[in-house]
């Protein structure tokens, strides 16, 4: 693996899949293959402005790895559906369960490298905890079909030897520039940021958990910087001997409460937040805690560096004031 090496990008044009074109370009890499599907929106404008060889759809990568498999030396897999309440579960399992076993067979059989976005919704109501333990993932309970999805190609890696050559990133709740596209997945301080600006409130959900008091539902949010950061230590010489599943987290919850604060705080204004009913579709399936485990991740490489406050600081007045892209 050199600088010259051909990477294969997933979900390219994504939030944190545009992210890893950035941060690999800044260390040296151009020679990228990227993969995903632009359609009628403006995800493109992501990929303004760095480098890569190409861009395809998803649908022919297949082609396009029997045309340059000699050439390829990684496969970054972040593509998927990301939405945590589509209801089509023979769409996520196709886009989310047998797309990335293809991948990874196709990868595993030559010795690629092969790394791919697994999820933190995996780890269901965390009553058996954050730990990104290989040996319990049997154990572990999602509450929604698109976290069983992600499930299932973690517990085909682990049946198949996959995970001891391959690696498995859990990301926790990611949030940064380049996510404009995502709709209602979108982050909250996105969602959050218009109505903010207009109506001077914020809209948080009830806590339906005795343990919460209201907008005290408690989240593990990491910068997309330092997410994409540990991504592509994985690529360099120094990670490219590790395997296995690593949690993707700051290891440290924020409330629901304190990441309004510090989005007033950003946009200069005193805190009004409103507590509404969560929507009954999501009622069951909403993870009132979450927290990353992060001493595996730890062990090999330094923590993510950016504060959630400076973070939610930077984001809102370097991109979402300015219609920024990273």
């Amino acid at each position: 693996m050199d600088k010259n090496s051909l990477i294969v990008v997933t979900g390219a044009a994504g939030m944190i899949g545009s992210g890893v074109v950035r941060c690999l370009n800044d260390r040296g890499y151009s020679n990228l293959l990227l993969i995903d599907d632009l359609k009628q929106g403006d995800k493109w404008k992501n990929l303004v402005g760095k480098r890569f060889v190409d861009l395809v759809g998803r649908h022919k990568i297949h082609e396009c790895l029997q045309q340059r498999g000699d050439e390829i030396k990684a496969i970054i897999h972040l593509g998927a559906c990301s939405d945590t309440v589509e209801t089509d579960a023979d769409y996520l399992m196709e886009n989310n369960f047998r797309y990335t076993v293809r991948l990874a067979e196709w990868a595993l059989s030559r010795n690629v490298r092969f790394i791919y976005a697994s999820s933190a919704a995996t780890y269901g109501d965390g009553a058996r905890g954050f730990v990104d333990d290989e040996d319990a993932i049997e154990e572990l309970r999602p509450l929604n079909m698109y976290a069983f999805s992600k499930q299932l190609a973690d517990l085909w890696m682990k049946r198949t030897g996959g995970l001891k050559r391959a690696v498995g990133l859990k990301y926790f709740n990611v949030f940064g520039p380049n996510e404009y596209h995502k709709g209602r997945m979108a982050s909250m301080v996105l969602k959050m940021m218009k109505k903010a600006q207009v109506e001077r409130v914020i809209q948080l959900f009830k806590s339906d958990d005795a343990r919460f008091e209201d907008g005290g539902q408690m989240r593990d949010f990491i910068y997309v910087k330092d997410a994409v950061r540990m991504t592509c230590d994985l690529i360099e010489p120094s990670g490219w001997h590790i395997s296995g599943l690593y949690n993707i987290g700051r290891g440290q919850p924020t409330t629901w409460n304190a990441l309004a604060g510090a989005l007033f705080f950003s946009l200069g204004t005193e805190p009004c937040i409103r507590y509404i009913d969560m929507p009954k579709e999501m009622e069951g399936q909403y993870q009132n805690y979450t927290c990353a485990d992060m001493n595996k991740f730890h062990k090999l490489f330094p923590p993510a560096q950016i504060s959630i406050d400076r973070a939610v600081l930077e984001y809102v007045q370097d991109y979402l004031m300015k219609d920024a892209r990273w």
